[in-house]
């Protein structure tokens, strides 16, 4: 089947549906997914979104966020981010997202690593909310045509430049020719065991940007989520957000004794975690919500609190078997300020996408806040509009 259009989207999570959104209505837009429209790890997001809060925060965001990357981090890019979020923010709230308020202002929690508390949240499922008002709004324009299901398999090139893409579905192959393609298929856990990643992830746009030598950055950047719902089930591991530690769960090892800062980077946490339980001979470590008030967990945490009732364990009672995960993939296709990769014009933003914001371990909720800061600017690229590089 040959399809033409002006932009094809590959990935329905917020880096793909807000791309989509600031994309120019009379121009004729593909987005296809691998799985069903809701199957992106968007989705599953917890904890909440970053912002910067005022001026006076900037400085402590900033380094908060190169920090935790270990400072291999693209200052331009922390920064671009950074400045951007409130904007971000304000985008949202138009696109209809509801954030938790308090009094009726905006409601800030805090994460490990953070030395404020400077992000917003929805409940425990603040993926959730912000990726289904953007799909709602994307289903909206008459403009786009989504095809579920469908697999990308390659691009297309021509002269060194990308036209489109290559996929398969049930119809069979689809040649969709574009202007311009933006890679937006998520990270790379369902080539892992343990991930907090749905399976269908695996990578798809990585391998065929390195087909066509397309430049990639740090692929063995990738991040270890510390606490994830023990269990011997098969498949993808139910995550316990790091807000809650945020509000004061503490972990503890099996002598009931605490063993580590909470709240460090994920990845000090997650190394401390493994070697607690070497030193056991244990498969986890337990957590505790046992300094967070009830009304508390049931409401900032439902989701996590119905998710561990099913599986035996009441939080507000008694602590849960806790385990790192595969979480997240900082490395991926690079991409310049305006997620443009090395091949023309081919755009990546999201997990699929490398623009130095995260360094070599991403702070906690920068991630929403990044594939939105840089869908934004890739479709205004591609649009052809002009905006300040910075501000």
């Amino acid at each position: 089947m040959e399809i033409s259009a002006d932009i094809v989207v590959v990935g329905t999570g917020v880096g793909g549906l807000f791309s989509t959104l600031w994309l120019p209505e009379e121009k004729q837009v593909v987005l296809i997914t691998k799985s069903d429209l809701e199957s992106s790890d968007s989705f599953l997001a917890q904890g909440g979104i970053c912002v910067l809060r005022d001026e006076k925060d900037y400085e402590s965001f900033f380094e908060d966020t190169m920090k935790a990357g270990h400072y291999e981090n693209r200052k331009e890019s922390v920064d671009l981010m950074i400045r951007k979020s409130r904007e971000i923010i304000d985008d949202l709230i138009g696109f209809g997202v509801d954030f938790e308020q308090e009094d009726g202002c905006l409601k800030y929690t805090r994460e490990g690593a953070h030395s404020c508390p400077r992000i917003l949240f929805h409940k425990d499922i603040t993926g959730k909310e912000i990726t289904s008002k953007l799909l709602e709004r994307v289903k909206e324009r008459k403009n786009v045509t989504i095809f579920e299901y469908t697999t990308m398999t390659d691009i297309l090139e021509e002269d060194g430049k990308c036209t489109g893409i290559l996929a398969e579905n049930e119809q069979g192959t689809l040649h969709i020719h574009a202007a311009d393609t933006i890679l937006a298929s998520g990270g790379i856990g369902g080539t892992y065991q343990h991930s907090t990643n749905f399976p269908h992830l695996t990578g798809d746009a990585i391998r065929i940007a390195k087909k066509h030598e397309v430049r990639l950055e740090h692929l063995d950047y990738v991040q270890i989520h510390p606490t994830t719902l023990y269990s011997k089930k098969p498949g993808r591991r139910f995550l316990i957000s790091e807000s809650v530690r945020g509000e004061g769960a503490v972990l503890y090892n099996k002598k009931h004794e605490r063993f580590v800062n909470e709240l460090l980077p994920r990845d000090v946490v997650t190394k401390a975690i493994h070697e607690e339980m070497e030193k056991d001979g244990t498969d986890y470590v337990w957590l505790s919500m046992e300094h967070i008030p009830k009304e508390t967990i049931l409401g900032h945490f439902p989701n996590i609190y119905q998710r561990c009732l099913e599986e035996g364990y009441d939080v507000t009672k008694e602590c849960i078997p806790v385990v790192p995960a595969q979480h997240y993939f900082m490395g991926g296709i690079w991409v310049d300020l305006d997620s443009q990769t090395s091949m023309e014009h081919l755009y990546a933003v999201g997990e699929t996408s490398c623009n130095g914001v995260h360094g070599a371990n991403r702070l906690a909720s920068n991630s929403l806040l990044e594939s939105l800061v840089f869908a934004k600017r890739a479709a205004t690229k591609i649009s052809g509009k002009s905006e300040k590089r910075y501000r």
